[in-house]
């Protein structure tokens, strides 16, 4: 990872910016001021907050996606996680968090609206654990194809479990977190 690709990472931001709502835009914006003021901001060193990179994987028929339920965290979420330094890109990073959690090498990039590669952004405060001050996660999530029937497997240091869950599902379960929320609709309502 280098600090031309968060130059490259700017750009996608700003395009994707152009694409989404309001509440997105305010999202974007701070990480973009996040970026632009902080060296190397996929470091975890930083303990005020870092970015992050997270796969929303759909089948390929897009009525189901591929949730892992996270042990630290304890919920339902999309595979993701830190940015190593020998990452090359953001959705390199998206693909090997994806390929760690779930055992699926086969994924499909989908382009959301053909524009910046980016599906969706968030900013989540991570709680204090252990020798790790609460702070924030700067996520850029990126949405990959993956065949329902190839088999899947659970990284069990990180996961309780891993399934599939169906849009619908995702969008009427209140214990799931809104930005999932958010990512299901965006599926269903999108061309990709």
């Amino acid at each position: 990872m280098n600090r031309i690709e968060c130059e490259q990472l700017l750009r996608k931001l700003a395009r994707h910016r152009e694409t989404t709502d309001h509440s997105q835009r305010a999202q974007i914006d701070r990480i973009i001021e996040f970026v632009r003021t902080c060296d190397a901001p996929w470091r975890r060193a930083h303990l005020a907050g870092h970015l992050t990179a997270s796969a929303w994987i759909v089948d390929e028929s897009r009525e189901y996606a591929l949730l892992i339920h996270h042990k630290k965290l304890d919920c339902w979420l999309q595979p993701g996680g830190h940015i190593d330094d020998d990452d090359a890109t953001f959705l390199d990073a998206a693909q090997r968090e994806a390929r760690e959690e779930t055992g699926l090498n086969d994924l499909a990039l989908m382009m959301s609206n053909g524009s910046s590669q980016l599906f969706d952004v968030d900013i989540h405060t991570i709680p204090r654990r252990h020798d790790e001050p609460e702070h924030f996660h700067y996520d850029l999530r990126f949405c990959f194809a993956a065949k329902r029937e190839t088999m899947i497997s659970l990284n069990a240091e990180e996961s309780n479990d891993l399934r599939w869950f169906s849009l619908r599902e995702i969008v009427n379960d209140a214990t799931v977190d809104e930005s999932v929320h958010r990512m299901a609709r965006l599926t269903r309502s999108l061309e990709l």
